[in-house]
């Protein structure tokens, strides 16, 4: 009986969009009147331009080997080829914790908007966490849209990739006018002060950036559905990644140079509130600017539904996680169990209500750096160690890039260690990050017994050399 096998549908706009989709997300509405206020106009635009460094340097080792060795599952075979099993594991589980906790993050954010469209709407007192009242109306809307979109990723890519598409446009437009809007009626004396709590202001928005950029690595994940050259591959991930970084500054340039820091300590949805101001006080352009963040919500909510579960996936195909987790729908041809799995873990993130959101952005992030330092290694260790590698996107600069995206990624991991202005809180933060890890140690510990290290090497080494003997 022939394998089951992805459906390789994805062109260049589908790529696209699924990247930048992913990556400019929601967290440029909700989070970037926070940027400001730490920081500084400057100070935020500056972390994001490190921030966005660190990304490009990380990206180009992904790009040349996403079109080197196009697997699902990605970041599993990189870091295999290069260091083996055991480091594999650790990547791709890291690498799933980050796009599991940004499938939370929205589904967290998506009853936080609706209060700026139905102010009021949220009522049905339950409890409070962190000094915040969760109730029952903001928790269904959570559950409501996680359920919905859970939904959608099981009825498959070529569904998602179009309702992708359609959303990037919605945000790219909305984001426009923004830019626009406060390029008009806006001036340089509202970005006063450039810079708030000096190096600490910047540190602490440095760190939140590599949640802000992840996305460009959901096409490494979704590599067999793509159906265009492999050199193309590593061009659209670079691509995405420098169209991120430009959205992200302009978009903190257009809301400091409308609104004053008193007015963006005062908002709670700070893009929306400018792009009102800039269209002189109208509520319809603010609501359109909410509309641009809902389609963000949920592009980057399909988006990380495929990165996780073709993750979980291949891990599962692999051996390391339950082999029932790599099944494929017989109809819709998507891992369907893999996505129930992420539609179960995160349809409980509202109960935890909007403290939650900073919570997922810091260990989601952490959790990113870890895989970003290793598939970093990887390219490193994979020039010396498969010098004649066919490689379709080729990095100028060797080992070098390699090694400025090593010290990148280490040196910002460091700025989530306890005695850092920026560390991970406890206990809330570091319980994540310890409860995957213990969860991981099992499930890993579980599958080998049953699966066995040398079938789960053997499929890898199998997988490898399809790949690389393919033309």
């Amino acid at each position: 009986m022939k394998e089951q096998q992805l459906l390789k549908v994805l062109g260049n706009k589908d790529v696209l969009a699924l990247a930048l989709g992913a990556m400019i997300g929601w967290g440029w509405v909700v989070t970037a009147g926070l940027w400001i206020t730490e920081a500084g106009s400057m100070g935020a635009i500056l972390a994001f331009l490190i921030g966005g460094l660190l990304v490009i340097f990380v990206g180009l080792t992904y790009a040349e080997l996403a079109a080197a060795l196009p697997l699902t599952g990605g970041e599993l075979f990189y870091s295999y080829a290069a260091m083996g099993r055991t480091a594999s594991f650790i990547t791709t589980w890291a690498v799933v914790l980050g796009y599991v906790s940004v499938v939370a993050f929205e589904a967290v954010a998506l009853p936080t908007v609706f209060e700026y469209l139905v102010p009021n709407y949220s009522m049905g007192y339950l409890y409070t966490i962190a000094g915040w009242d969760v109730n029952i109306t903001w928790v269904a809307v959570g559950v409501i849209g996680s359920i919905l979109i859970a939904w959608i990723n099981y009825r498959g890519i070529q569904l998602s990739s179009i309702i992708m598409s359609i959303l990037t446009l919605i945000i790219i437009i909305s984001g426009v006018l923004l830019v626009t809007g406060s390029s008009i009626a806006g001036n340089m004396e509202n970005m006063k002060p450039f810079f708030e709590k000096g190096t600490a202001g910047i540190m602490i928005v440095l760190i939140m950036t590599p949640f802000m950029f992840v996305g460009f690595n959901v096409i490494p994940q979704a590599a067999e559905e793509i159906n265009l050259p492999r050199k193309r591959i590593g061009q659209l991930l670079i691509f995405s990644v420098i169209l991120a970084i430009t959205w992200y500054v302009s978009i903190i340039i257009g809301v400091s140079r409308v609104l004053t820091p008193s007015e963006i300590s005062n908002s709670n949805l700070v893009t929306a509130d400018a792009m009102a101001k800039a269209f002189g006080g109208s509520q319809m352009m603010g609501n359109v600017l909410v509309l641009g963040g809902i389609g963000g919500i949920l592009s980057s909510w399909i988006g990380f539904y495929i990165g996780g579960s073709r993750a979980i996936y291949a891990l599962a195909k692999a051996g390391m996680l339950p082999k029932s987790l790599g099944e494929l729908h017989p109809k819709y041809k998507t891992p369907h169990k893999a996505i129930l799995l992420i539609a179960v873990l995160t349809t409980v993130a509202p109960f935890f209500g909007r403290p939650a959101l900073v919570w997922l952005v810091d260990a989601g992030g952490f959790a990113l750096i870890v895989a970003w330092l290793m598939v970093a290694l990887s390219f490193v260790i994979l020039r010396k160690k498969r010098p004649d590698m066919k490689r379709p996107y080729l990095v100028r600069g060797g080992s070098a890039v390699g090694w400025i995206a090593v010290f990148m990624s280490f040196g910002i991991g460091l700025l989530y260690m306890p005695g850092m202005p920026s560390a991970l809180i406890w206990p809330y933060e570091w319980i994540i990050i310890i409860v995957w890890v213990l969860i991981g140690l099992i499930l890993y510990k579980v599958s080998m017994s049953k699966y066995g290290p040398d079938k789960s090497e053997e499929h890898m080494n199998k997988e490898i050399k399809r790949i690389l003997e393919e033309d």
